[in-house]
């Protein structure tokens, strides 16, 4: 369970609501297992984080933390998570090598298209620097060459289509627009109201990390 506030006393009024229903029901959150994490306004930073408690035991202060799979961090940056996908798709992508070497071509693109084209929560990724994007890029493309056997030189787009699979910049716009086909037909009230406005500035933030950044 993830809770956001605004601010220190916030967070602190939402726990204690947590633990007036636990004590009600008859459980009890366990303090030694949940972290606080303070999210950075840009540069501005704070000398000192005012003690936040769970069930009068302080919790501990983190940089970033794991919530389903993905790294959240107080920079809001998305490198280390990105960096996580990339040393998955290498551990993905060797195994496949390794396992069905003597496959045929056919089999081998299946193969790749099921374990080395899920980018887990990469529609997400909207801030991070184009060193750690580039890398996460040169490892889906050289698993491809791998794989299939080619020169390790060879053309990205012109192996992709050859093969009839999906480069890994059309992968990310794929993506992207099946998060926002999702924001647009969920019906919460929020959601709805965001995704209902093209000229918000959600929606120019998203196009302009996304669709212009390819």
């Amino acid at each position: 369970m993830v809770l956001l506030s605004p601010s220190i006393s916030g967070i602190q009024d939402l726990l204690t609501i947590c633990e007036r229903y636990a004590d009600s029901h008859g459980l009890r959150y366990n303090a030694s297992k949940s972290e606080l994490l303070v999210f950075k306004a840009g540069t501005k930073s704070y000398p000192r984080t005012p003690q936040v408690k769970l069930g009068n035991t302080p919790l501990k202060i983190v940089e970033e933390f794991k919530y389903l799979g993905h790294w959240v961090t107080s920079s809001l940056t998305d490198n280390k998570d990105i960096e996580r996908e990339r040393r998955a798709l290498a551990v993905r992508s060797n195994m496949l090598i390794r396992r069905f070497a003597r496959c045929n071509r056919n089999v081998k693109i299946t193969l790749f298209r099921a374990y080395c084209q899920s980018f887990y929560t990469c529609s997400l990724w909207i801030n991070y620097t184009q060193k750690t994007y580039n890398a996460l890029r040169v490892q889906y493309n050289n698993a491809f060459r791998m794989l299939l056997g080619l020169p390790r030189h060879c053309s990205a787009s012109g192996m992709f289509a050859e093969a009839r699979t999906d480069g890994f910049h059309a992968i990310m716009r794929k993506r992207v627009a099946s998060l926002l086909r999702r924001i647009a037909g969920s019906p919460n009230s929020l959601l709805e109201t965001v995704a209902g406005r093209e000229d918000s500035p959600f929606h120019y933030y998203w196009n302009k990390m996304h669709m212009l950044r390819t």
